[in-house]
């Protein structure tokens, strides 16, 4: 017996054109979820001058670009009311059976799954990051995440590590909460087909350039490296506020033909980079499983990185060693794995086949689709039920978000009257799944030839 197709819309304010872990997520999740034969939508707001309205991507995407502006790393002032006039028509027009939203820090999200009850949509957020506990941005932005998710359906989360931390950080029942890791396309992350010369070894280095990176340990342990083996180099790709430091740590010491600064780096071309290399270096502070790990393994390069948040669970241990985030530990754990390389004892095209085994898109839309068909088969809340566990919120935190429930409710009425849902123009499917499967494969024969 056939399954139903769905009609989804994720929602997030972290998308294409920008580039990044989350962005790339939903990009590959929403293409195998078509291949499955679903529809899927993205809505995310406006890049001036050039992203704005309605965008089709390769393979069948339809984005919305909601016109908001944006403060600081392409996430949007948080609005609650002025999105409902957008999201509502938007849902309609589509049919949307389901709201998936992605990212803590995504305004868009956390509001797309607010309004979605009102019409009739069910609800499913990713958590794709770890926060802590005990600092003003945590307690806030936890704050936050658990109002917006007291009535979201299910959520997912990309490690177990990851899954711990949302479920106390949004008070959720874990019964909810489900574990969802990443993938890569091995295919597009082959390792080269020449074998490296061990006499001289590149450490690779792909990631933002911020302090969540731990940029600042790359700072101190690069030149302590670069002295103690004369033989190693660096390659660094990435842009971020922290390129200033490294810029200078380069100068200081004079390491100008030993450190070489790529700057931006786009999706397509990080293979490119990262085959010039043998070891991956990961220095990040927090990461909920950290792709970057992930594609280096598969294009051949033994990692090293420090030991945080959901790292651990990404690659067997004979494919990573690992470091306390500190300078001393991570110069140690950098000597080991270049002996470990130089000793000819990592096979890379090795490594390659096991990352393709392990971790694959279809087996994750799969998974996802499992998770949206078990929502889709509970019964949703009530209003009132909503109402009263947005109001346990606590005493502040819950009569706030009441009332913003309650004027969305209100609003949603006034809306429905001024526009009504007869006159709207409804999309009827346009995407044949047999022209994706026809695009896909015209795009690995190009890339195989």
């Amino acid at each position: 017996m056939a399954t139903k197709s769905l009609n989804i819309a994720m929602v997030c304010d972290f998308f294409h054109p920008v580039a990044g872990g989350v962005e790339n997520h939903i990009f590959m999740l929403a293409s195998n979820l078509i291949r499955r034969g679903h529809k899927v939508i993205i809505i995310t707001h406006s890049h001036p001058s050039t992203r704005h309205g309605i965008r089709w991507m390769i393979p069948g995407i339809k984005v919305y670009h909601i016109p908001f502006k944006t403060l600081v790393s392409s996430a949007t002032l948080p609005n609650f009311l002025t999105f409902l006039p957008y999201l509502r028509p938007i849902l309609l027009r589509e049919r949307i059976d389901l709201v998936h939203g992605h990212a803590s820090l995504s305004s868009l999200a956390h509001e797309g799954i607010l309004h979605s009850h009102l019409l009739g949509a069910r609800t499913v957020f990713t958590d794709h990051s770890l926060f802590g506990f005990d600092d003003a941005t945590g307690i806030l932005t936890n704050k936050l995440l658990e109002a917006a998710l007291r009535n979201v359906d299910a959520v997912i989360c990309v490690s177990n590590t990851g899954r711990e931390n949302t479920v106390l950080r949004a008070s959720l029942h874990p019964s909810i909460a489900h574990v969802i890791p990443n993938a890569v396309i091995a295919e597009q992350f082959r390792p080269s087909p020449t074998l490296l010369d061990t006499t001289t070894i590149n450490i690779v280095v792909v990631s933002r350039l911020a302090y969540r990176k731990g940029v600042d340990l790359l700072v101190a342990t690069a030149p302590r490296i670069c002295s103690l083996f004369p033989n190693v180099n660096f390659i660094v790709g990435g842009d971020g506020p922290k390129l200033v430091e490294l810029l200078q740590m380069r100068e200081k010491h004079m390491l100008q033909d030993r450190i070489t600064l790529l700057g931006p780096i786009r999706h397509k071309d990080v293979r490119e980079v990262l085959i010039e290399g043998s070891i991956f270096l990961n220095t990040s502070l927090t990461e909920a499983f950290c792709i970057g790990i992930l594609e280096a393994a598969c294009a051949g390069l033994y990692v090293v990185s420090t030991r945080v948040g959901g790292v651990p669970e990404v690659l067997p241990e004979d494919m990573i060693s690992f470091a306390e985030p500190e300078e001393d530990d991570v110069v140690r754990a950098l000597s080991d794995a270049i002996s470990h390389v130089s000793r000819g004892n990592h096979d890379p095209h090795k490594a390659h086949e096991r990352v393709r085994g392990m971790y694959d898109w279809a087996h994750v839309a799969e998974r996802t689709e499992v998770v949206y068909r078990g929502v889709l088969d509970s019964e949703p809340r009530e209003l009132w039920d909503r109402i009263k566990r947005t109001a346990s919120l606590g005493i502040f935190a819950g009569p706030i978000f009441m009332i913003i429930l309650v004027v969305d409710c209100y609003f949603f009425m006034f809306l429905e009257w001024l526009m009504p849902r007869e006159d709207l123009h409804y999309v009827e499917q346009e995407w044949d799944t047999r022209r994706f499967t026809d695009i896909c494969r015209d795009e690995l024969q190009e890339q195989q030839a």
